[in-house]
């Protein structure tokens, strides 16, 4: 799960930020370049596991729901700004993004973050390792002694290694094992996993606190009746972390 760290950010406690059952529909923020997470298929529209579980928490909480898009380093700002009303975005829950937003409980529990390179030679402790900004694997790396590489979208990151730029890219184990799985052996893991956050949740204001508990309770229902399990399986294979 990528992970978001925020060092600064404004929230705006105006009257437009009501919560948004008080105009009919909740819009759900995501990125839309994240798979498995979340995509934008080739019809255009957004697809992936977020897409399907989000729409079905919405139904479970009788909610009128639309999907509007992101970049990722401004998702939380666009979030406390009122632009949309939930983020679900495979954003980690963090003790840094609990001190700006309020998030539900977690609908994927932690995993691991991984290294892939191009040789298993990459130096890992003191070569050149890419990474999203704006994410706690970026904060990581900066902290390993390692060079960090930053960039904005996750597929530069992978270009950097492709093309000789960074000795490997540091991200979601669940958003690389497919990129290394198509590589045709051209990319590879690395290094040891890494744990890193604390579940994925969805990010609301701290204001919205009726809409955080409906889709708590639509959250635990498809717990307990293995509709969560079965997706995770779908989307992340059987080996995936499960409740």
């Amino acid at each position: 799960m990528k992970n978001l760290i925020l060092t600064t950010a404004a929230l705006a406690m105006s009257a437009g930020m009501a919560m948004a059952e008080s105009h009919g529909v909740v819009r759900l923020g995501t990125e839309g370049a994240y798979p498995p997470y979340n995509f934008i298929n080739d019809a255009g529209e957004i697809d992936g596991f977020e897409r399907v579980l989000g729409d079905e928490l919405c139904a479970r909480a009788g909610l009128t729901c639309e999907w509007v898009t992101n970049d990722w380093d401004s998702i939380i700002p666009n979030l406390t700004s009122g632009n949309y009303d939930v983020i679900i975005a495979g954003m980690s829950i963090t003790d840094e993004r609990d001190e700006i937003i309020d998030f539900t409980q977690d609908y994927y529990p932690p995993t691991a973050s991984a290294y892939v390179a191009a040789s298993d030679a990459a130096d890992l402790m003191g070569g050149t390792i890419s990474a999203q900004t704006a994410t706690i694997q970026a904060a990581y790396i900066a902290e390993s002694g390692a060079s960090l590489m930053e960039f904005a979208t996750p597929d530069e990151t992978i270009a950097a290694v492709r093309n000789g730029e960074a000795d490997a890219v540091f991200a979601d184990y669940d958003y690389l094992a497919p990129i290394v799985d198509a590589s045709g052996g051209e990319l590879m893991f690395v290094g040891e996993r890494v744990s890193l956050g604390g579940g994925v949740g969805k990010g609301l204001r701290e204001s919205d606190t009726e809409l955080r508990d409906k889709f708590d309770a639509a959250i635990t229902s498809m717990k307990e009746d293995g509709s969560l399990n079965a997706l995770l399986i779908e989307y992340f294979g059987a080996e995936s972390p499960q409740y």
